[in-house]
């Protein structure tokens, strides 16, 4: 009987490890800790990187490959993970998760995800003209279908609170989920041979540990009070606690802002303002609605951003103590640039209104699409470019007779002037009003053009409300007309384009005696 030929021995199993990341993260050292772990606990195993690009066009993706056989030899590692064959997604920031799901790299079969929950906003999120965040949400929900097994917590804010690194939290949240077979003091091992930071490394990792064995959802970490917070007068402070409750926080931090950004006299004028809009007894519907709203958007708007204010929050001591904490400097010297353009509008605005008013004027017309700048590079670390910063600040007591000042009342008195005329006629319309402000936003040519079209969307509003009330047939198409014309402009430039357009056809529509809805135009 011929001998039967014997059965080849099982290859050992590989693990693969990906860490997408962007820089300064600590990807490349978490994943070299990793590599390290292996090898000092006898598995084979291999790590490779591929470079992206700065500024979240591209990420950077560290890739490990672990053999689950201690002194297997003879295997070939890949280079690169395979969609679906993912064994461990290990994320520093929430959106690579997503960003790995869409790829198709996450398996509901066969990957474990272990993710930090905060974010880094993109480029695409950060200059989007509205609200343009991806919902926290919708990641949490994608995540949960799609893995096999999900860890996921706010790893920055606990190493914040603990004084550590994120990282450092992920990679004992690693080895307490036991996905990898990796003896706990490899991992701590590898941290010591780094040789950085090792302390505070570990005492990350204990607790990046505890969490991975638990599986429990650490509490959120609540962010502490202003490093200096504003005093707000008990007079005020009398008045605040007055009003309906829905209003009170937005109030509350709207004094406190304004304190801050001028002072108490100026916080009582925002309360003078705001008491027309506010209801006595009112807590509930549309009319409450319209006071919270009118409350938030005249305290930002009334804070403008002009070269006092930043000169002042560049020359805050809790500035460079955020920046040397952030730099993790102790004793070290640091240095701070700051990259200065304001144009002649930042720098007629901090100047009196009846000195400068003719030379802003004129600059208007010999300038209309946009004024000169001044750009200057100010190391705000030494003596003469801190006082350079500094004496600007200096100007604060002339910011209520400036340039800027008178020019930026009279628009916000435009506005509430809108909003009450709205009121009048119908309390959502008002409110779809007090929101147009929300359009007021940015710095020099996008601010001027930002105002403009708040401008224009408030005169369509306004001309929609008086065709309504003379038909007296309710504010529908005026509120709705608002509602569309701000998330036209919201969408970006391509929808503020459409702002003239949209709002002629709207009007041109009422006036014809047209009973559709906007939405169905």
């Amino acid at each position: 009987m011929p001998e039967l030929a014997s059965s080849p021995a099982l290859e050992p199993t590989v693990l693969s490890i990906l860490v997408p990341a962007v820089g300064g993260q600590g990807g490349g050292v978490l994943s070299e800790w990793i590599v390290d772990a292996g090898l000092l606990d006898g598995f084979p195993v291999h790590g490779t990187s591929i470079p992206g690009v700065a500024q979240r066009t591209g990420s950077t993706t560290y890739y490990v490959e672990l053999a689950t056989e201690r002194g297997a030899d003879d295997l070939a590692f890949s280079l690169y993970p395979v969609p679906g064959a993912l064994d461990v997604l290990l994320a520093p920031e929430f959106m690579e998760v997503g960003r790995m799901i869409e790829l198709g790299f996450v398996s509901p079969g066969r990957t474990t995800v272990i993710a930090s929950t905060h974010r880094l906003l993109s480029i695409h999120e950060k200059i989007a003209t509205g609200r343009a965040i991806y919902p926290q949400e919708g990641l949490q929900r994608a995540a949960e279908t799609a893995a096999r097994r999900l860890v996921a917590f706010d790893a920055l804010a606990l190493a914040r609170q603990h004084g550590t690194e994120a990282n450092a939290v992920l990679l004992g949240a690693l080895a307490g989920t036991g996905v990898l077979p990796i003896a706990d003091d490899a991992f701590r091992k590898a941290i010591e041979r780094k040789g950085v930071a090792v302390a505070s490394n570990l005492a990350g990792f204990e607790l990046g540990l505890g969490l991975g064995r638990s599986g429990d959802t650490p509490p959120e970490v609540t962010p502490g009070a202003p490093a200096t917070p504003a005093t707000v007068p008990s007079d005020l402070r009398a008045e605040i606690e007055s009003m309906p409750p829905g209003a009170r926080a937005i109030v509350a931090r709207g004094v406190e802002r304004l304190v801050d950004y001028q002072d108490a006299r100026y916080a009582r004028r925002y309360l003078d303002l705001l008491r027309p809009f506010v209801p006595s007894g009112e807590t509930t519907g549309p009319r409450a609605e319209l006071g919270a709203t009118v409350g938030r958007y005249l305290a930002l708007w009334m804070s403008y951003e002009d070269a006092v204010r930043v000169a002042e929050l560049k020359t805050r001591a809790s500035r460079f103590a955020r920046i040397r904490d952030a730099a993790r400097a102790g004793r070290s010297a640091i240095e701070v640039t700051d990259y200065l353009k304001p144009d002649l509008d930042e720098i007629f605005g901090v100047l009196p209104d009846r000195l400068v008013r003719p030379l802003a004027r004129w600059a208007e017309r010999r300038w209309p699409h946009g004024r000169p700048t001044v750009g200057q590079h100010v190391r705000t670390t030494t003596i003469s470019g801190f006082v350079r910063v500094w004496l600007v600040t200096r100007l604060k007591p002339l910011r209520g007779i400036s340039y800027r000042a008178r020019e930026e009342h009279a628009r916000i008195a435009r506005w509430l002037e809108a909003v009450r005329t709205c009121a009048g006629w119908d309390p959502a319309l008002a409110v779809e009003a007090a929101r147009a402000a929300q359009l007021v936003k940015g710095y020099g040519d996008v601010r001027r053009r930002m105002l403009a079209v708040h401008e224009q969307l408030l005169a369509a509003v306004l001309s929609a409300g008086r065709l309504e009330a003379g038909r007296g047939a309710g504010f529908d198409v005026s509120t709705a007309l608002a509602a569309r014309l701000r998330a036209l402009v919201l969408s970006g430039p391509d929808g503020e384009a459409q702002v003239p357009a949209a709002a002629a056809s709207a009007l041109a529509q009422l006036q014809a005696g047209d009973p559709r809805p906007i939405s169905a135009r």
